[in-house]
């Protein structure tokens, strides 16, 4: 059978990203330009300028994809790129540049659902991996536990009902003083704080048992901070974050788990940015292992935004047929398992 290969682009938020990707689950070659030092000037990502900076990239990135795969444009099969959900800017010219590459070279064109090339970012690393698996989709913008029954289908059982832990962590971060990125600086000084020193909330959605909302316990941190300061009293950042992210941690674990076993699944798959996260990579480890569970996560550069995830993903809709036509547009709230 013949090997195919896809070029992925990337650009649903601040990265500006390509790849190559065989066979869906094979890396050829994964550039990825962060913006991440332009956007913490601002405290998080600005999209006017994150679009300006994407146009900029964009080119030189998929070349450099395309000579670090060696290949060109005469060996690829196809062209993916993200189409939602994400910032409309950023996403447009991922899938202008996409639409053009395709045109140009006579490509197919697949549009790629960006959680789904977050899930997929499992198969990277885990060639043995196949559906159907339970996967706790944690991110800037997206929290999400779903069941993956086959390549491309979905079915939801839990999504957070206002911030997305990602969304959660960048607005405490703030909050103490840490600044943008932040999750990787509160995964960071949680390191040196007591996560039992603040006993912040745990929320359950009623009748929702595998919904999150990470909106009251942003609001438990800016009380409890707001209360120190007119108290006077001494605030320990590395405690706040430390208990902020145990509770996090908390309700991610003790919903996926209660997933599994009422669904019966022995595989456990995490995806997102937050899956870097190593407090919560610790919790599930040690709740999957307590249960004798698989544990599945990629590795951290297939954690963030990036183009392999796509292209993995884009395989599976090659296989099946389904390809986008040049009248593809970003859709900025895409739902997961929506098809345009």
């Amino acid at each position: 059978m013949k090997d195919i290969k896809i070029l992925a682009i990337e650009s649903s938020c601040d990265e500006t990203a390509a790849a190559v990707i065989e066979n869906g689950r094979k890396v050829l070659s994964n550039v990825i330009y962060s913006q991440i030092d332009l956007h913490t000037l601002y405290g998080g990502v600005v999209p006017e300028i994150a679009s300006r900076k994407h146009i900029e990239k964009i080119n030189p990135v998929i070349e450099q994809a395309l000579t670090d795969a060696g290949v060109g444009l005469k060996d690829v099969d196809a062209v993916a790129v993200t189409y939602g959900p994400g910032l409309v800017g950023p996403l447009l010219v991922g899938v202008s540049a996409a639409k053009a590459v395709a045109y140009a070279a006579g490509l197919p064109l697949i549009g790629v659902h960006h959680i789904e090339g977050h899930v997929s970012a499992n198969f990277l690393e885990h060639p043995d991996l196949e559906p159907p698996f339970l996967c706790l989709i944690v991110s800037g913008g997206h929290t999400h536990l779903v069941i993956m029954k086959d390549y491309g289908e979905y079915e939801i059982l839990g999504r957070t009902h206002d911030d997305a832990a990602g969304e959660a962590y960048d607005k405490v971060a703030r909050a103490i003083g840490l600044g943008y990125p932040g999750g990787p600086k509160i995964d960071k000084v949680a390191k040196e704080g007591n996560p039992k020193a603040i006993a912040f909330p745990r929320a359950k959605v009623d009748d929702c048992p595998y919904d999150f909302s990470f909106s009251g316990l942003k609001s438990a941190v800016l009380n409890y901070l707001n209360q120190a300061e007119m108290k006077g009293e001494e605030i320990n950042r590395n405690d706040v974050a430390a208990s902020f992210q145990a509770a996090v941690v908390d309700v991610l674990v003790e919903k996926t788990m209660h997933a599994a076993k009422e669904y019966g699944f022995k595989k456990v798959a995490l995806a997102g940015g937050v899956a870097s996260n190593s407090a919560l990579r610790a919790g599930m480890k040690e709740a999957c292992e307590k249960r004798g569970l698989t544990m599945i996560y990629p590795s951290p550069i297939y954690c963030t935004d990036n183009a392999a995830m796509i292209g993995a993903a884009a395989y599976y809709e090659y296989i099946k047929g389904n390809f986008s036509g040049l009248d593809l547009n970003a859709i900025p709230n895409l739902r997961l398992g929506e098809r345009k």
